[in-house]
């Protein structure tokens, strides 16, 4: 069995202004691309051959560094394409709503922390929603690792490597930060995924 790239779920240029297709040809096309591609080859005559993507995240963590890095930003980005949705409603599901003002004291708040996660990920790397021990939390990791991997589960994170956003930010990660929270996230999959995670 060998990993494929999964299609985009919109158009290269669904998500513009805020990110541009020139940004997503590049990103999904050629950079998630490239993962799957050296995921395949890394795994053969590996003992997480055959294996769920999830469980060779999971397993290779520690273990096989060339492989995990690759795997895990392969797991990443498929979900990454899914958090995201061309006119994403500003509103949250009511019982992920309920849940992050329980746990933050307010979706600005949760904002606040996830935009500053994302902001001080030095590096590449990735700033997340995670539900561990039944809490959602902020957390950020570096390169390409998952929240899997520190025992929470992700139900949405935003890639900060530079790749994703210096064709339309530049620099300005900040802003593109709070452009996905803002006008990009797919909340509907988010609260699919906490149900799950819960």
């Amino acid at each position: 069995m060998s990993f494929t790239l999964p299609d985009l779920p919109y158009a290269h240029d669904a998500l513009a202004p805020y990110m541009s297709r020139e940004t997503l040809e590049y990103h999904h096309d050629k950079h998630h691309a490239a993962y799957v591609n050296a995921l395949n080859t890394l795994i053969k005559g590996t003992e997480w051959e055959g294996m769920s993507l999830e469980d060779v995240v999971i397993g290779s963590f520690g273990h096989n560094v060339p492989l995990f890095n690759n795997a895990s930003q392969d797991l990443n980005h498929t979900d990454f394409w899914k958090w995201m949705k061309p006119h994403a409603r500003a509103a949250l599901p009511g019982i992920l709503e309920r849940k992050i003002n329980a746990d933050f004291g307010s979706i600005e708040k949760m904002k606040e922390e996830f935009v500053a996660a994302g902001v001080g990920q030095f590096g590449s790397g990735w700033c997340w929603l995670a539900v561990e021990n039944g809490k959602i939390i902020v957390m950020k990791t570096p390169n390409g690792e998952n929240p899997l991997v520190h025992g929470a589960k992700p139900i949405l994170g935003c890639d900060v490597w530079e790749h994703s956003y210096y064709i339309d930010y530049r620099n300005r990660r900040p802003d593109y930060i709070r452009a996905f929270l803002d006008h990009l996230v797919n909340w509907e999959y988010v609260d699919d995924l906490f149900k799950q995670a819960a």
